[in-house]
């Protein structure tokens, strides 16, 4: 234990308690000693030697459950119970989780949409793997908050930079989170409801075994990842190239949709799949959400003198962050139609989305 006698310290991403004991002993030591930093440390961190000089504090007859407060409030906790504590249920969440059911808004993701995804957590760290996306990031957890809260920093994918706020619960080999999607407020209960932003996941143990490779993300890398994509020009515009849009569809298609059908690459989309999907427009950012998962996220222009009207895509995220993508837009009064072509294919002319084209064909209603 490095003695750094006033300074906080942190907690290891991974942490151990046995190697967390050994610190104690090693301050008790170096207690026994007579070791002004060992003193130093016990003046700043533990309450009963706060008034005390060193020399009443190497006279005081410290034990070892004293050394380890001073090492749990050195490190944030109001004491050792409250370290181990928060230490066996990080433990307690490390492996392998796979998805058993997921609610957001009120809406039931089909069972089907769930069965390639995970969710790998090591230590304070964790990756989320699915078909749509990957995340990484590392999370805060408090065990003396009654139920559980959750602090979730995503660092590198689509939410990179942003944070989502949740309680949580672990019942042997099932974990249930409820969770605020990125910016809502934290939930308070293991209920979702229309319009709360909440997403509440049952997750069961796939595997306990140490997951490999998961470290956080790098949030270096990811804001480096996003200036680029952001600089570098493409095919059908760029990010420095991409004025926003003023014309009349810009309000008529703000707010939030859910879909009416999808058909991507000539192939529909389930009927029970659609519930779940939100395309939300505001600001002149879209984002289509199904599961909770963003599926896009893009800066959007239109383009009303043209018939039908154009619509451009430039992305923010994704494996197309900071390409623009071309597309055609239609507001009948009640639905919005779109139909966006693949990064680099020209801009369909037609509502047609046949297999091998690549196009992403939608029909949206207005939400509520």
């Amino acid at each position: 234990m490095s003695l750094h006698p006033s300074s906080p310290a942190s907690l290891p991403s991974r942490p151990d308690l046995d190697h967390l004991r050994r610190q104690a002993k090693h301050l008790l030591a170096a207690l026994q000693a007579r070791d002004p930093e060992a003193a130093a440390v016990c003046i700043a961190h533990l309450p009963a030697a706060a008034s005390r000089t060193p020399e009443q504090v190497f006279d005081a007859g410290y034990r070892l459950a004293d050394a380890q407060s001073a090492v749990a409030r050195r490190l944030g906790f109001a004491g050792w119970p409250a370290l181990a504590r928060h230490v066996a249920q990080l433990r307690a969440l490390e492996g392998d989780w796979r998805f058993v059911s997921l609610e957001v808004d009120g809406q039931p993701v089909p069972a089907t949409m769930l069965g390639a995804s995970r969710i790998l957590i090591d230590g304070d760290r964790f990756r989320t793997e699915s078909p749509e996306a990957t995340y990484d990031g590392e999370f805060l957890i408090d065990v003396e908050a009654d139920p559980h809260t959750i602090d979730i920093h995503f660092v590198e994918g689509p939410e990179a930079g942003q944070q989502s706020l949740g309680i949580f619960r672990l019942d042997g080999e099932t974990v249930t989170f409820c969770l605020g999607l990125t910016g809502a407020a934290r939930p308070a209960r293991f209920a979702t409801s229309p319009g709360t932003r909440h997403a509440l996941e049952t997750l069961r143990r796939h595997a306990s075994t140490r997951p490999v490779g998961v470290t956080g993300g790098d949030a270096t890398h990811a804001a480096s990842t996003t200036a680029q994509a952001a600089a570098v020009p493409h095919a059908h515009g760029s990010a420095g190239a991409f004025p926003a849009s003023a014309c009349a569809l810009d309000a008529q298609v703000a707010g939030t949709w859910v879909p009416v059908a999808l058909v991507r690459d000539g192939v529909p989309m389930p009927a029970a799949w659609l519930p779940a999907g939100r395309r939300i427009v505001q600001d002149g950012i879209v984002e289509v959400r199904f599961g909770g998962q963003r599926m896009v996220h893009a800066r959007i222009r239109h383009d009303d003198a043209h018939a039908p009207a154009h619509v451009d895509y430039l992305h923010l995220s994704s494996d197309a962050q900071g390409q623009v993508t071309l597309g055609i837009c239609a507001y009948d009064g009640t639905e919005v139609r779109v139909n966006m072509a693949p990064p680099g294919a020209p801009r369909p002319t037609d509502w047609e989305s046949a297999p091998g084209s690549g196009r992403s064909f939608s029909r949206w209603t207005r939400s509520g």
